[in-house]
């Protein structure tokens, strides 16, 4: 072969490859999609995970960027609309059908309104004849037959007001002076989606008909579908539905409004008497690259494998023993609109922003100029690679919702979706060959000295001290003219254990056939209970359990032993430091962690199958190897510390240390976090503490669910759970005689300058725990739910989200909570709460409405049929039964109970539980309604 032809064929190799590159990826082949003639787009996947299910997620390209000046707020107002009334489902009436068919509203039905997009989310079942296609012409209605009814527009002011009252704060008030400067003054900058006061209160029904009617419209919009539906059927059934939607005559430009790249550097200095930290962010912006073809997919994976390097090492400064910050990180990202940063946030310890700042800048030139380490880079490509495939492993267990939000990123961005198969490949292809040189490129082109803001934001009593722009710059210039050293990587090669376990034996071993249960007990008390189920591929989750906890010491005590097993674990363990341990796992899928809760001690976990053998050799190390670390500890007490020092600015944890206190009758166990409790955490006792209790786990209970293999698994727990201490002591919890007072209780905090009030309504007491009573108390809660939302939210428009919560427990006392929150103007506080109250009373006179149980049984039966495929709710459920001393079949006598439950009884049962003798009113108002 002459020299022509070789250097012909080395150019036809390299052209090959270029064009593989800038090719564009292909869509998963496993997705139908298609463009009617009226540009309404459709994606359809079928998937069974979970079975008998179908979400379908209406995504509108028409967002608040699209607003003119009279419609500010309105993209998201039109959002709440069509859930109010349209041409199938007038007024209120699609909400009852659904809640009627298992649907709850917010949990499962919602939406959201961005700056370029509003999306629609509606998971429905598929074994109910006719509801799959009246999911559709719900759809269908809400793509273009909204009623917009001024009645209903009038209505829904007040609810969406008090969505807008409800995001009030420091942190609004900081973003509204910092926005326009880092949007540099694009319309992004003056289109926030909740639009403003003025127009929300004001605008005239034609208006928000006008948005509707000009942007909802199908050449803007696509209907995603995936779940365990025929995928065939679908498509004829959109085909049918939404071929007659209808263009505007006179069509309105969609705009692709930008974020424009000035070239200028920005600073902007803020503070705000209710903020609680000091945070600088140095944001320096480029255009965001999109997702198209094989190189840019290449580029992903480059900034992730750079982001988690600069993740290892913000993590590793934080271990110090007098740590340079309480918070700081780095990374690329994209941000908004066609802009992506690369940005570097600190949060300082109050008087050391300056220290804190050059910590932060100091890593980023450090790797500005030197890069990275050829080991971090391996340990990043390798957990890359086990992320990637793992995500394969679970290809046929991947539920639909992860799907979805591909396709949405598809239609409204074009990113593309070849689907997980082909990614690999492409992980495949592409992470072997990058080099440390691709890495530090990539430092080099995002770290630069154009387009950069700095953002400054701080307390109110900081501003004096806060620096000037000069200043600031002055700082990264000196760390930019100092002589870095290389990061040194350092590993260790030495084995997790100091010793290895001398095996136990498995003792006994029964079998539950119906609940698919192996109860193993072992030679040293150790009781092992698998459910081994086919949910995940590559998941197994365990968690263990022993009775003592931190109740078993004094007051004084206490401190260090709430904190022992956070300040320890966070040590390391074995051989290992916490780096060393973060380093060894590399490319390993498992987690496990102690705790020491106020009744129990254990450990919970993850692996994946093949990782399950170091996730248990870790759980015994945990018990027999710990370590305890002055650096770690130090480190932690210091940057815990700094976050207290103005966290009395903040009215929301002023208020939550409020109730915590009230609550718990003010015991020092229930009062808020401060610097005198962490001044009486002691290292040694922690330690002395920790040791103590996990030196026995003859009474400890380990439950392994997932995709476990019985037999494989049984030789490890002989050698890691067999062979832990055991001399068999007997233990119990104490009674600490903390709960909710009894009586009728008032407290009002008075924090904070935005006319916002949050509310809580507390109905305590002792209850008879049996599996029927939990069961009334759960049918209380959800009726309740249901007509405060109606009530509060629909009916008097005074709220944005209403939301009752229950608690009970069975130790040491029988005892259960029914809390009802919510957030209202200041003004409206006694109106809302004389109406909530009501709607208790009618509990006890009347019962809840018939409708209401009936929804609640709905959605109840709806959701058992997904729990019982959850490993995380097997997991949840056989602990509670364990410690409750309860029945492990009960979840099967339970759906026979639900169904008996009626009128009459609830109303007796709420008759008997929720007494005003019994209530305690919590209010948090703003500073100027105080007396």
């Amino acid at each position: 072969m002459n020299k022509k032809i070789i250097l012909m064929a080395i150019c036809s190799i390299s052209c090959l490859a270029v064009c593989a590159q800038v090719k564009l990826l292909p869509l998963d082949p496993k997705v139908r999609t298609g463009k009617l003639k009226n540009g309404f787009t459709y994606y359809i996947r079928h998937n069974t995970e979970p079975k008998n299910r179908v979400i379908f997620y209406l995504v509108n390209k028409a967002g608040s960027v699209l607003e003119n000046e009279d419609q500010r707020g309105l993209a998201h107002f039109m959002e709440h609309m069509t859930f109010n009334g349209s041409k199938h489902f007038p007024k209120n009436t699609l909400m009852n059908y659904l809640q009627n068919a298992g649907v709850r509203f917010g949990a499962d039905i919602n939406a959201y309104t961005g700056y370029d997009e509003t999306v629609y989310q509606l998971p429905i079942p598929t074994d109910q004849p006719g509801l799959v296609n009246q999911g559709i012409q719900i759809i269908r209605d809400w793509a273009q037959d909204a009623t917009l009814a001024q009645v209903e527009i009038d209505k829904e002011r007040g609810v969406v007001l008090e969505e807008k009252r409800l995001g009030k704060g420091a942190a609004e008030r900081l973003q509204r002076q910092y926005y326009p400067m880092i949007l540099n003054n694009s319309r992004y900058a003056e289109r926030s989606p909740i639009g403003t006061d003025e127009v929300l209160n004001g605008f005239k029904p034609e208006t928000i008909r006008s948005f509707y009617h000009t942007w909802y419209r199908p050449d803007l919009q696509a209907l995603v579908v995936v779940g365990d539906i025929d995928v065939n059927k679908m498509e004829n059934a959109i085909k049918i539905k939404f071929a007659d939607l209808k263009n505007p005559v006179n069509e309105k430009k969609r705009i692709k409004y930008t974020i424009p790249l000035t070239g200028k550097n920005q600073f902007i200095a803020l503070t705000d008497k209710e903020s609680t930290a000091t945070v600088a962010e140095i944001m320096i912006k480029h255009e965001a690259r999109a997702l198209h073809t094989a190189a840019d997919y290449r580029f992903i994976i480059l900034r992730n494998l750079f982001n988690g390097m600069m993740g290892e090492r913000f993590a590793e400064l934080a271990q110090q023993a007098n740590p340079p910050f309480i918070q700081g990180n780095a990374g690329i990202k994209n941000f908004m609109a066609n802009i992506s940063t690369y940005s570097t946030t600190v949060v300082a310890k109050p008087g050391e922003l300056e220290k804190g700042l050059k910590a932060l800048w100091r890593e980023t030139e450090r790797v500005k100029r030197f890069g990275f380490t050829q080991t971090e880079l391996d340990r990043a490509k390798t957990n890359y690679f086990t992320q990637i495939a793992s995500a394969v492993r679970e290809k046929d267990k991947t539920g639909s919702d992860s799907y979805v939000q591909e396709y949405v990123d598809l239609f409204l961005k074009g990113t593309a979706s070849p689907g997980i198969a082909y990614e690999y490949q492409l992980v495949k292809n592409y992470l072997p060959g990058i080099t440390l040189a691709d890495i530090y490129q990539l430092g080099k082109e995002y770290i630069g000295t154009t387009n950069r803001d700095i953002i400054l934001l701080a307390p109110g009593n900081q501003q004096s001290n806060l620096p000037d722009e000069k200043t600031f710059l002055g700082w990264m210039k000196s760390v930019g003219l100092e002589q870095l050293q290389p990061y040194a990587d350092h590993t260790s090669s030495l084995p997790l254990l100091a010793r290895d376990p001398i095996p136990g034996k498995i003792i006994s071993e029964e079998k539950d056939v119906i609940l698919g249960l192996t109860t193993i007990k072992l030679s040293n008390g150790v009781k092992v209970i698998l459910k081994p189920t086919d949910f995940k591929n590559d998941e197994i989750l365990f968690r263990a359990f022993a009775p003592g906890g931190t109740s078993l010491y004094n007051d004084e005590d206490s401190p260090s032993a709430a904190n022992a097993a956070g300040i320890i674990s966070s040590s390391g363990v074995g051989n290992y430091t916490a780096t060393e341990l973060d380093k060894f796992l590399t490319g390993k899928q498992l987690d496990a962690k102690p705790y020491i809760g106020e009744r129990y001690q254990g450990i919970e976990g993850g692996a994946a199958p093949k990782d399950i053998a170091t996730a248990l050799q870790l759980t015994y190390a945990y018990f027999t190897e710990p370590r305890k670390d002055t650096s770690v500890f130090k480190a932690i007490i210091t940057r815990t510390k700094a976050r207290l020092a103005n966290r009395a600015n903040d009215p929301n944890s002023v208020f939550g240390d409020t109730v915590t206190a009230v609550l718990g009758n003010y015991n020092v166990r229930r009062t808020g976090p401060s610097v005198e409790k962490l001044s009486r955490i002691n290292l040694n006792r922690s330690f002395e503490i920790y040791r103590d209790r996990f030196a026995d786990a003859s009474q400890m209970t380990f439950v392994f669910t997932g995709n476990i293999n019985t037999d494989t698994i049984k030789p490890l727990l002989e050698k890691y759970l067999g062979s832990l201490p055991g001399p068999g002591r007997e233990e119990k919890p104490k009674d600490l005689g903390i709960h909710i007072p009894e009586g009728r209780i008032s407290k009002n905090v008075y924090k904070g300058s935005e006319p916002k009030a949050t509310v809580m309504l507390v109905y305590s007491g002792l209850f008879d725990d049996t599996p029927m009573n939990r069961i009334q108390f759960d049918a209380i809660q959800e009726t309740l739910n249901i007509r405060l939302i109606e009530r509060l939210r629909e009916d008097e428009s005074g709220v944005y989200s209403p939301n009752v919560s229950l608690s009970t427990n069975k130790f040491p006392q029988s005892r259960f909570s029914l809390v009802i929150r919510f957030g209202c103007a200041p003004q409206n506080v006694d109106k809302l709460v004389a109406s909530a109250t009501d709607e208790v009373n009618k509990l006890k006179t009347e019962g809840p409405l018939s409708a209401n149980i009936a929804k609640w049984k709905a959605e109840d039966s709806r959701q058992r049929e997904l729990q019982v495929k959850d490993n995380g709710w097997w997991l949840g459920y056989l602990t509670t039964q364990l410690q409750n001393q309860d029945n492990l079949d009960q979840f099967k006598s339970d759906i026979h109970l639900v169904e008996q439950v009626n009128q009459e009884d609830l109303k007796r049962f709420a008759k008997k539980h929720l007494l005003d003798a019994n209530f305690i009113r919590l209010q948090l108002l703003p500073d100027n309604h105080k007396p």
